[in-house]
């Protein structure tokens, strides 16, 4: 059921913001779901009766009233999936069956898609200390002047870095980039999952993203 219930949403969304693209609509979703109940305790896992992880709520138990106004989103265009899409090694008559277009321009792959979540894989065999980066841009559409202010929900032996830790908005649709880094210890339990966030605040708005950081091989 939740595939109707999140189209429902969508389509709320859509006919309150009919500018956002597909992309917006779920990063509001996403970022703006809740990982508390209604007695403020972390949403527990029915399978096993312990805290929820993201890789069994996601982002989060959706609030459709605070997705209408998300504060923040991150948005991607057609172009954003081409890149991945290459950086993925699709050949280019896969990606013309996805996109429906002749001319895709691979010349900057990447697979840093400005999603509103992280995942850092790492090796558990490895030595010394490895540190990955995410770059992400966020896309003010609250009213007005603003800012925001991040905090990090910690991850035992990894260090989260988010810079810069203020963003300051000074009109409504103004973009600004960040850079997430995330440093592992020098040596990391095998097949170990541990879970983050990344908050922005500021005085009316919580835009939360989840954090994975694991030595799991998923096929993706």
């Amino acid at each position: 059921m939740s595939c109707p219930h999140i189209a429902g949403v969508a389509a709320l969304l859509k006919g309150a913001h009919d500018d956002w693209s597909p992309a917006a609509i779920r990063s509001a979703i996403m970022t703006t779901s809740d990982i508390f109940d209604n007695t403020n305790e972390h949403i527990k896992d029915i399978g096993t009766g312990n805290k929820a992880t993201p890789l069994a709520l996601g982002a989060g138990h959706v609030n459709p009233n605070r997705a209408l106004d998300p504060g923040l989103i991150y948005d991607a265009g057609v172009q954003d999936y081409v890149n991945l899409l290459c950086a993925l090694n699709f050949t280019q008559k896969n990606i013309t069956t996805i996109t429906s277009s002749s001319v895709n321009d691979c010349s900057k792959p990447s697979l840093d898609l400005n999603y509103p979540s992280f995942i850092a894989f790492f090796n558990a065999g490895n030595s010394s200390k490895i540190t990955q980066h995410f770059h992400r841009t966020v896309t003010n559409v609250g009213e007005g002047q603003t800012t925001y202010v991040a905090s990090i929900t910690p991850i035992k032996r990894f260090h989260i870095n988010v810079i810069p830790n203020k963003l300051v908005f000074k009109k409504k649709n103004q973009k600004i980039s960040y850079r997430l880094s995330i440093e592992g210890p020098r040596m990391i339990q095998k097949n170990k999952v541990s879970f983050g966030y990344l908050t922005w605040k500021d005085e009316k708005h919580v835009v939360r993203s989840p954090i994975v950081v694991t030595t799991h091989s998923f096929n993706l």
